[in-house]
Parts: structure tokens; C-alpha cells; sequence
């Protein structure tokens, strides 16, 4: 019995040292997975790999082959390959240049039209990065093959298919050069800017969503007697390693509260997290290895950042330096969608494995602080500008006939219609579009609207 029970806590050492193994790659992803370079290193390895091996495997059975049943195609000069490789390798770095010229000058007018907040999406486009890391292995993978091409090689011996496959690969890259020239087109267009974020801030929201296990009222927990937990180092909160800290919150005994939002900035000495019963030092330290942190403010599956950086295009697109308010229109129209999705969510998320009777309360951005930095920003910029007023009505209205996780979520929403509408007494001058702001206002407030909500 004392035998199996070791082999029992053994395996949950082992499992748990994995899970911690998890949370220190976590923290790597982050600080690489944004870095233009990452993508065109994986394939410059990739390419590397691919020209030793095909070196090899020509030098003991290709080469006959092929000059047995495909002579026409195999270069049986020296001079004649040499010189096609290296114009294929200036070609190509000359390519490389241009290419990246391109890039900074599409995060240059990023930056300066729409948001600096943009650009980790930009540079860390997958697309992009996987042009360039393949006109960077094709140029290595042509250096390598000229490096094996020697002057005393006849036609039975010099890399025929080898240097055939260098050629065929810098065709490649003179075609994909016309994809890249085309997709940098694209991605500084405003609308595939914002669909883009729009894309991944849904489909963050709805994996939360689907991934939250709504078992109980939150309410029923308020009593909880939490004992609070520190942070010993800086950085932006990405989030935990929910496995393993549930695994480890099990072997323990304990409930958490995990405090920080993630995307917030956290600094030393300030509660990380909370749980509901003492535990030792050494205990603490060993839930604190499953936090993420990372000194970089993006991350890929943050909603409110996303809604953030379409907040912040929304604003730039009002500024008097541009002022479109097409685009401010788009943004609120994105953001509408978006933060109906959000009314599903609670302000606290739960999560908990099957058959354990230990969870974890994270604690997410309060819908009320959403949408109120939401509106008071486009009403600092916005408040002078009748269409972009009606849409911030529109938006209103529409959240008002959505299904809601909480019900005081619809009384925030007709708060910020409260302060919209002396908003629009103090700054709208004109008496008639005062008139008809006020008569949506009006009609968003009547029993029939909060009727049709509750069918």
C-alpha cells in the first residue's frame, strides 16, 4: 500500500514538474513569438537542413539518375553554374532590401495613421515573415550548393540536381515577391487592419466563453475568508498556466483568486493572487511558478487589448490632422459586436476540471470599466459630431437587446446613455439635431425597448 501511494505522489511530482516545465516555455513564447526574426530563422534552419541532406543523397544516387533520364536538365558547366547561383543569391538579397524597406515604411505609416499600437500585429504577420525567411533560406541554401560546386568537377560528378533545385527555388521567390508586394498592399489598408484585430479579439472572446464552466453563482463564494499573495517581480500579466496551476491548487487543497487582469502591468509587492485557506512559503512560491509575465504589452488572445487598438483607430481616424469619420464609424461598429460578446462573460471567469472540487477565479476586466473607457474616449473626440453621436446611440441601443450574463450589466449600459445625453445638451449647438438626438434617446428609454430586450 505504501508502495503504491509513493508511486502515486511520484507521478504527481512528475506531472507537476511538467506543468512548471510549461509555464517557463510560456514565458519564452512570449518574449520570441513576436519578434519579425522568429519565423525566418525556422525556415532558414529548415533550408539549411534541406541542402546538406539533398547534397548527400545526390552524391550517392540522384545524379546518375537523373543524367540517365533527364540530361537537358542538369548544368554540366562550372562556369555555367556558378554564375546562376550567384545571380541568384544577389538577385535575391537585392529582393531582401527592397522587401524590407517595405516593411518598415508600412510600420512607419501605421504608426503615424492609425495607432502605434498596431504594430506587434504587423511585424508579427506570418505571412510576411514567411516570405522573407524563404528568400533568406534560398539564399543560404544557393551559397551552400555554390560552396560544393568545384572548378575540377566534370558532368558525371558537379551537383546537377542540386543546383537545378537552387533555380527552381529562386523562381519561387521572384514569384512570391509579387504575393508580398501584394499582401503589404493590403495590410496597410485600414479595413484589413481592422478585421484582422476584430477576427482575433472574437475568436479571443469566444474561446473564453466556450472554455468557461458556469456551475455556480459567483455571489455564492463572496464569503470566502481569501488570503492574499504578492508578486515578486514586474511585468505585463499574460494569464496562468491553468492546468497545472489546477493541479497543483489540488494537491494543495486550496480555491484561488487569481487578482490581476491579464494585460495589466503589474509591480512588485501587489496582490497576485488570493487563496482560501494559509499556506507556507514554499507552497506560495510554488503557485507563483505557474503566473505568466512578459515585457511585452501584446498578446494574442487579450480582448481588451484588441478592443483597445480599435478604440485607438477610431480616435486617430477624429483627429484633426485626418478626420475621417468613415473609419470612426467602422471602429464603433466593430466594437458593438465585440462588446456584446463580452455581456456573456462574468466579471470573474471559473475554471474547473472534471471530477476535482478545486477551481480558479480569474478575475477579468470589469464590463463596466469596458465599456465606460470605451465611450468616454470617443465622447472626449466625438461629442461635436452628430453622425458619430447617433452611432454611439445605435450601439447603446443594440447592447440594451442583448442577452446578458449579469443583469447590472444593463443598468452600466443606460448609465453611459445618461451621460451621452448631457454630453449632447452641452455640445451639440444645433437645436434640431439636438432635438433628434435627444428623441433616440428617448425611444432607446421607453417600455417598448426594454419590452423587446426582455423577449
Amino acid at each position: 500500500m505504501y508502495n503504491c501511494n509513493n508511486v502515486q505522489y511520484q507521478a504527481k511530482d512528475y506531472i507537476q514538474m511538467l506543468s512548471y516545465i510549461k509555464s517557463r516555455l510560456s514565458k519564452i513564447y512570449f518574449t520570441i513569438i513576436r519578434s519579425i526574426a522568429f519565423y525566418p530563422s525556422l525556415i532558414l534552419i529548415g533550408f539549411i537542413a534541406f541542402a546538406i541532406i539533398l547534397l548527400y543523397l545526390e552524391r550517392r544516387f540522384t545524379n546518375q539518375w537523373l543524367l540517365d533520364n533527364a540530361e537537358f536538365l542538369v548544368i554540366d558547366n562550372v562556369d555555367t553554374a556558378r554564375a546562376l547561383l550567384g545571380t541568384s543569391v544577389g538577385g535575391i538579397i537585392s529582393l531582401m532590401v527592397f522587401s524590407f524597406s517595405m516593411v518598415m515604411m508600412t510600420l512607419n505609416q501605421a504608426s503615424s495613421n492609425f495607432s502605434p499600437r498596431l504594430l506587434p500585429g504587423l511585424v508579427s504577420d506570418k505571412r510576411n515573415q514567411s516570405v522573407l525567411g524563404f528568400n533568406l533560406g534560398t539564399i543560404i541554401y544557393n551559397i551552400i550548393v555554390m560552396m560544393n560546386v568545384r572548378p575540377d568537377e566534370n558532368a558525371q560528378t558537379i551537383n546537377g540536381f542540386t543546383i537545378l533545385v537552387g533555380i527552381i527555388l529562386s523562381i519561387i521567390c521572384l514569384i512570391l515577391f509579387v504575393f508580398f508586394i501584394h499582401g503589404i498592399s493590403n495590410s496597410i489598408q485600414i479595413n484589413n487592419i481592422l478585421d484582422r484585430i476584430f477576427r482575433n479579439t472574437k475568436n479571443s472572446l469566444s474561446a473564453i466563453i466556450d472554455a468557461e464552466e458556469q456551475q455556480y453563482e459567483y455571489e455564492n463564494g463572496q464569503d470566502i475568508n481569501w488570503k492574499s499573495s504578492s508578486s515578486d517581480e514586474a511585468g505585463y500579466f499574460q494569464g496562468v498556466n491553468r492546468k497545472g496551476l489546477l493541479e497543483a491548487c489540488d494537491k494543495k487543497g486550496v480555491q484561488m483568486k487569481v487578482i490581476p487582469v491579464k494585460g495589466e502591468y503589474l509591480l512588485p509587492k501587489e496582490e497576485l493572487f488570493a487563496v482560501d485557506k494559509k499556506l507556507s512559503d514554499e507552497d506560495i512560491e510554488d503557485l507563483k511558478k505557474y503566473f505568466i509575465f512578459s515585457n511585452n504589452y501584446d498578446a494574442s488572445d487579450n480582448y481588451v487589448l484588441g478592443m483597445k487598438q480599435i478604440t485607438d483607430v477610431g480616435l486617430k481616424a477624429m483627429s484633426p490632422g485626418i478626420n475621417d469619420p468613415g473609419t470612426a464609424i467602422m471602429t464603433i461598429e466593430y466594437l458593438t459586436e465585440l462588446i456584446a460578446l463580452r455581456m456573456r462573460l462574468r466579471d470573474m471567469e471559473l475554471y474547473k476540471e472534471e471530477n476535482r472540487d478545486q477551481r480558479i477565479l480569474i478575475q477579468a476586466a470589469k464590463f463596466e470599466s469596458v465599456l465606460y473607457s470605451i465611450m468616454a474616449s470617443y465622447r472626449q473626440y466625438c461629442k461635436h459630431d452628430v453622425t458619430l453621436m447617433r452611432k454611439l446611440l445605435w450601439m447603446l441601443r443594440y447592447l440594451l437587446s442583448q442577452t446578458s450574463a449579469c443583469d447590472h450589466y444593463y443598468d452600466d449600459i443606460k448609465n453611459q446613455i445618461s451621460i451621452l445625453k448631457e454630453d449632447i445638451k452641452d455640445n451639440v449647438s444645433n437645436s434640431t439635431d439636438r432635438k433628434k438626438l435627444f428623441e433616440m434617446i428617448d425611444d432607446i428609454e421607453s417600455p417598448d425597448t426594454n419590452d423587446e430586450k426582455a423577449s
